[in-house]
């Protein structure tokens, strides 16, 4: 991995576990000043519109990447017509998106399509290689103010004024995406196809964008609908720390994805299973010690929330066996996709979502939010277990095996030697002559 692909991963993990964080303390904020019902309700609003905007953006985001990084090889010519044809669907479906959601939402659904288009448009941006705008608008402007707004929201006990407070920056976060774009496109002719092509090359990858984005959030919305907004206020605040499992895994794919699609196309088998299982320790390594504290530490923990959360801790267990389960599995679904293998992909996330709701559908008017984490935890199960068994059967792939130890004595080589190396470095300065301590590291006792 080059230094600037390194940077460009660390960054954008910096800026979701900053926005983790925000959200975090927003949803301890809220849960510790207004009722449960009330909480509850906010939460599923701010769910609905989330997943609204996940399916409206069409995942032209990241057809826009692929486009426009390719493009750099001739002078980004036409690239303009390929952001003006990734924007004008994503506008019309979000604003349909909208104006069905006003009634329930209010508000709050009149700020879809800036959402969506705001996301699109810092996608877009990563497509000429800059990682800043993403990680300080998406990852530190946008939590942060939402966190802030709503704090003053909560302050005057105005719970109707929530939804808005927390939609609102996104406006900004419009304006300053589209700042940033502006300046690094280059003022080319339009090229005729550009649309043809973008939508040829997103159009199947948009069906499983939007199940992934229904999958990560339709529980709390079924929680409030089946189980009433106390439940979903519950079943949100016990399992906010999912997010741990997820930047782990982002990090871990955006250092991994390039070098497995290359292994696999060149027919290198044994090099991405090196690479999948190099990956799957390191996300065990980082996971699963978070895991094991939050499920002992569940019911002091959830208490943060206010006194009548500390009876989730059961959610927590199930949230935090489940997780286990899914970071031994690795990053499967990249593997998968990797290989080639995009419909077998979408098919799975349908398996997990129809998994999910048959489950939740029978035990959470029973159960609660006990009932909606065993839906969620059978979905995740469906969404990693079945990839794994695929590439066992096409590949011969597993996420554990020979490369699992090696990989582990080859870091620990590698820090030891860097240590090694700064001690060395520090030795040599302490050596030197109190006139020289600037001199070129050329001089020699």
């Amino acid at each position: 991995m080059t230094a600037g692909l390194r940077r460009r991963g660390i960054a954008g993990i910096c800026g979701a576990v900053f926005g983790a964080f925000a959200q975090f303390v927003l949803v301890m904020v809220v849960t510790r000043t207004f009722a449960p019902a009330d909480a509850g309700a906010f939460f599923a609003a701010t769910a609905l519109a989330l997943m609204a905007a996940g399916i409206a953006k069409l995942d032209a985001g990241n057809g826009l990447v692929y486009f426009i990084a390719r493009a750099k090889t001739y002078d980004y010519l036409g690239i303009s017509g390929y952001i003006r044809a990734a924007l004008v669907p994503c506008v019309a479906v979000s604003c349909l998106a909208g104006a069905v959601l006003y009634p329930r939402l209010g508000p709050v659904a009149a700020l879809v399509p800036v959402m969506v288009v705001g996301d699109v448009l810092l996608a877009a941006t990563r497509g000429f290689g800059a990682m800043r705008p993403t990680v300080l608008v998406d990852g530190v402007l946008v939590p942060f103010a939402q966190l802030v707004l709503v704090a003053v929201v909560c302050a005057t006990d105005a719970v109707s004024w929530l939804p808005v407070a927390w939609g609102a920056p996104y406006v900004p976060a419009l304006a300053l995406a589209w700042a940033g774009l502006r300046r690094r496109v280059p003022r080319t002719p339009y090229l005729p196809g550009t649309g043809r092509d973008l939508w040829r090359y997103t159009a199947p990858r948009s069906a499983a964008g939007a199940i992934q984005a229904v999958f990560q959030r339709l529980d709390i919305v079924i929680v409030a609908l089946l189980g009433g907004p106390a439940q979903a206020a519950v079943y949100t605040a016990a399992t906010r720390f999912k997010v741990v499992g997820q930047l782990a895994n982002q990090g871990l794919a955006q250092a991994v994805q390039a070098r497995l699609v290359t292994a696999l196309a060149d027919g290198e088998r044994a090099r991405a299973g090196e690479l999948y299982q190099t990956a799957t320790l390191w996300l065990v390594l980082l996971t699963w010690p978070v895991w094991l504290a939050y499920a002992a530490l569940a019911p002091w923990l959830l208490r943060l929330f206010g006194p009548s959360y500390g009876a989730a801790a059961p959610v927590a267990l199930v949230l935090a066996g489940t997780m286990m389960v899914a970071t031994a599995c690795g990053m499967v679904d990249v593997v998968l996709t990797a290989a080639g293998h995009t419909g077998t992909s979408l098919l799975n996330l349908v398996a997990a979502i129809t998994c999910t709701v048959v489950l939740d559908v029978a035990l959470i008017p029973v159960h609660g939010a006990f009932g909606a984490v065993l839906g969620w935890s059978g979905g995740v199960l469906v969404k990693n277990l079945l990839p794994l068994w695929q590439l066992h059967r096409r590949h011969g792939l597993h996420p554990f095996g020979r490369h699992t130890l090696a990989a582990l004595r080859g870091s620990a080589a590698a820090w030891t030697e860097e240590r090694r190396e700064r001690c060395d470095r520090s030795d040599e300065g302490r050596r030197r002559p109190p006139g020289d301590r600037a001199a070129s590291t050329e001089w020699r006792p």
